[in-house]
C-alpha cells in the first residue's frame, strides 16, 4: 500500500522530522525529473548530478516552501535551475557532450542501445546536438513544453518567469533549430501522439522522435543518494 500522503502533506512532515517523507517525494517525482535533467543536459553524468543538486537543495530548503505552487512545480523549478547552472558552465567551457559519441551512447539504456535501430538513434542524437546549441533558456522551455508536453503556463511556473517569456524563448529556440531540424520533422510525420501539442505556443514545435528510455537508477533513494538525509 503505498502512502496516501499528498505532496504537501509529506513535504510538511518531513519539515516536521519525518525520516521518511521526503523519500516518499523523491519516489513520487524522480523519473520526470530525471528526464527534464537529461534532456536539458544531454549527457547522463551532467543530469544525475544536477538532480543530486536539486534534490539536497529542495531537502534543505523545505522550510521555506510556502504552497504559492504546487509542491511538483517547486521541484521542477529547482532542478531546472540546477541543470541551467550546469548548461552555463559548461558553455563558458566551450564544450558539447554531443560531440563525443561515446558520451552519446551513456544515454541509451544497454537494452535500448543493443535494440533500438540504428537510425533512430540517429535522429535522437541529432535532436540533441541540435538542442545543446541553443542558450541553456530556451533549451529548457523547448524541453519543458515541446518534449515533456507541459501546458505554457506550468513551464513558466517551474522556470519563474511569465508565460510571454516562455514563448518568446521557444519561438526563438525553434527559429534557430529549424534548419537543422526540418529532415527530422519530415522523418517523423504521423508519429506525433495525438495529446502533443496541446497548450503549446504558436508555430512548429520541435519533433517528436524517440528518445532512450529516460528513466534514472531503479533505487528509489534516487539519484546518486539524492533524497537522504545529508
Amino acid at each position: 500500500m503505498g502512502d496516501k500522503r499528498s505532496d504537501q502533506e509529506l513535504l510538511a512532515c518531513h519539515v516536521a522530522g519525518d525520516p521518511d517523507a521526503f523519500g516518499e517525494l523523491v519516489r513520487r517525482h524522480r523519473d520526470r525529473l530525471w528526464a527534464v535533467a537529461l534532456r536539458t543536459l544531454g549527457d547522463r553524468e551532467e543530469a544525475a548530478d544536477a538532480v543530486q543538486d536539486a534534490l539536497v537543495s529542495a531537502f534543505r530548503a523545505a522550510h521555506t516552501f510556502r504552497g504559492q505552487s504546487a509542491v511538483t512545480t517547486w521541484l521542477h523549478r529547482i532542478t531546472v535551475n540546477a541543470c541551467l547552472d550546469r548548461a552555463r558552465k559548461a558553455a563558458s567551457r566551450k564544450t558539447s557532450p554531443m560531440d563525443d559519441t561515446a558520451r552519446f551512447e551513456q544515454l541509451l539504456e544497454p537494452a535500448e542501445s543493443a535494440e533500438a535501430p540504428a537510425e533512430r538513434q540517429d535522429l535522437h542524437r541529432q535532436l540533441l546536438g541540435a538542442l545543446a546549441t541553443l542558450p541553456a533558456e530556451q533549451r529548457a522551455a523547448l524541453v519543458l513544453v515541446d518534449m515533456q508536453g507541459y501546458p505554457v503556463a506550468e513551464a513558466a511556473r517551474i522556470l519563474d518567469v511569465p508565460t510571454g517569456t516562455v514563448k518568446s524563448r521557444c519561438a526563438r529556440g525553434r527559429a534557430r533549430l529549424l534548419p537543422m531540424l526540418t529532415h527530422l520533422r519530415d522523418d517523423t510525420v504521423g508519429n506525433e501522439s495525438p495529446d502533443r501539442g496541446r497548450n503549446r505556443t504558436p508555430g512548429a514545435s520541435v519533433p517528436v522522435v524517440p528518445g532512450p528510455t529516460d528513466t534514472g537508477p531503479s533505487n528509489p533513494a534516487a539519484v546518486k543518494g539524492g533524497g537522504g538525509r545529508t
